[in-house]
């Protein structure tokens, strides 16, 4: 039991992890040999295979990996310290070790930490200044110097907040206090059966499947030829989570809601490709007799022209180029099957897909894509049961609006809300806590509500009939009060 405790939180060949720097992420596979570049440093995850999780690592030559050691954190001398920063100067003067010497100590080998020591002592300004400018002053130059790396496992916060830094519009700018918000509000938990339609790649749905945890089925929608799961890949979900993952196109949801969807609106028939498959065997066969024949023509004439030995070097080479027609034929033969069989495959899970969604019971909706949400709210929760929270995000307010209105008036859902998430970061450290200085400026807006039974038929005249009864009768009651 202890041994499978250890090898969940331990790196592991063929893992995707997370390498950490301050506040830098990226997402790598752990392979052995493989150059990592990371933050201006190149190195190898050969080292860190075996090490537990959120181990910290410096980099030293020839791009190894080396743990580093808890007691060279605590080293940590107490240094003198000036009242203000008023008489200090930045002529560039102050520090004596040129980039000259700096470059002869890398080379050397010096450790980063040694090397940012050697600073602070041929630094002639560093005594005058505060405390805090010290620390300032230490933490620019190991940020420079000492090249640590934290590899961390990935989860839902990690790669938002990597996602988020690095590449916002491949996520649709979804902050990830805005992906907490949707988690929350779409009641995410084990067992559910979920619909995600997503254009980030694959970040909602994977942070779907997180809080899953492997029970229950989600069914992704997705526009185009195939989902993209660029960013499901990197959470290294166990295979067993892919097992109740299902997919199905938008392009078919207007076929399926109709009635009209069936086997022959799907792509890849599979007669065509049996039919495929016959022409080319019956090319291949026609080639094959052919070439037999001009071969035999050639070897008889050779006989007649040449001697013996001739003939018999002749027919061994006509024989190997045979042999390798036959390996090419049976070749592209496999692969026509091999192709047949992963479209019939297709195929199947498209029609388990559709049936999932016939059965119109699923346990809530997730939309965050690119796409105006009113049309794909308004068909995907027809595949919804009543009493199942939905959310819908969006970067701009202008479309969830309409989105709201639109569902006002259809009805057959309650408690609509939309909302946007504020998010300042706050510096905490002794006496000098604060909210720094840069913050977001938005992380997009939220469009939630929960589905109810809508009677179509009674819901128009009763929403006619209370306008009709309601406001007329306030304002008559308040002239007959105003009469009187």
């Amino acid at each position: 039991m202890e041994d499978g405790q250890s090898l969940v939180s331990r790196i592991r060949e063929g893992d995707c992890a997370v390498l950490k720097r301050d506040d830098v992420f990226k997402a790598v596979p752990v392979l052995r040999r493989r150059k990592i570049i990371f933050e201006k440093q190149w190195f190898y995850l050969d080292n860190a295979i075996g090490h537990v999780y959120g181990t910290t690592f410096e980099v030293t030559s020839g791009g190894s990996l080396q743990p580093k050691q808890e007691a060279e954190e605590t080293n940590k001398e107490t240094k003198e310290a000036g009242t203000d920063n008023r008489n200090i100067v930045d002529d560039g003067k102050s520090q004596k070790l040129t980039h000259d010497d700096i470059k002869a100590l890398k080379d050397k080998g010096i450790k980063g930490q040694e090397i940012v020591q050697q600073l602070i002592e041929n630094s002639t300004t560093f005594r005058d200044k505060t405390e805090f400018a010290q620390d300032k002053y230490i933490k620019k130059k190991k940020k420079k110097y000492e090249a640590l790396i934290t590899i961390v496992k990935p989860s839902t916060r990690i790669l938002s907040t990597m996602y988020y830094a690095r590449e916002p519009g491949k996520i649709n700018h979804l902050r990830y206090d805005t992906l907490a918000q949707m988690l929350t509000l779409g009641n995410i938990r084990a067992g559910n059966k979920m619909i995600v339609m997503e254009t980030c790649a694959g970040l909602v749905l994977g942070a779907v499947m997180e809080r899953m945890g492997g029970y229950g089925s989600i069914i992704q929608m997705y526009p185009g030829g195939g989902p993209v799961r660029a960013a499901t890949s990197c959470f290294g979900f166990p295979k067993v989570f892919f097992d109740n993952l299902h997919e199905f196109p938008l392009s078919k949801v207007d076929s399926l809601l109709s009635g009209t969807f069936s086997t022959e609106t799907l792509p890849s028939e599979p007669e065509d490709n049996a039919l495929a498959e016959e022409e080319s065997n019956g090319l291949t066969d026609e080639k094959q007799t052919s070439l037999q024949k001009t071969e035999g023509e050639s070897t008889t004439e050779a006989a007649m022209e040449i001697n013996q030995t001739e003939e018999q070097e002749t027919m061994d080479i006509n024989a190997e180029d045979v042999e390798h027609r036959e390996n090419k034929e049976k070749e592209n033969k496999e692969n026509v099957q091999e192709k047949q069989r992963r479209q019939w495959e297709r195929r199947k899970k498209l029609l388990e897909t559709a049936a999932l969604l016939r059965e119109k019971n699923a346990d809530g909706l997730i939309v965050a894509s690119k796409f105006h949400p009113t049309p794909l709210l308004l068909a995907l929760l027809e595949f919804v049961a009543p009493s199942r929270p939905f959310v819908v995000y969006c970067q701009y307010k202008e479309p969830l609006l309409e989105c709201y209105t639109k569902l006002r008036e259809r009805g057959g859902v309650i408690n609509l809300k939309l909302s946007e998430t504020w998010l300042r970061n706050y510096q905490v450290l002794p006496d000098r806590s604060h909210p720094k200085l840069t913050m977001s400026g938005g992380g997009g807006y939220l469009l939630s509500g929960i589905t109810v039974v809508l009677d179509k038929g009674k819901s128009d005249s009763s929403n006619l009939e209370a306008l009709k009864m309601e406001e007329p009768s306030s304002k008559r009651c308040r002239v007959q009060d105003l009469h009187g």
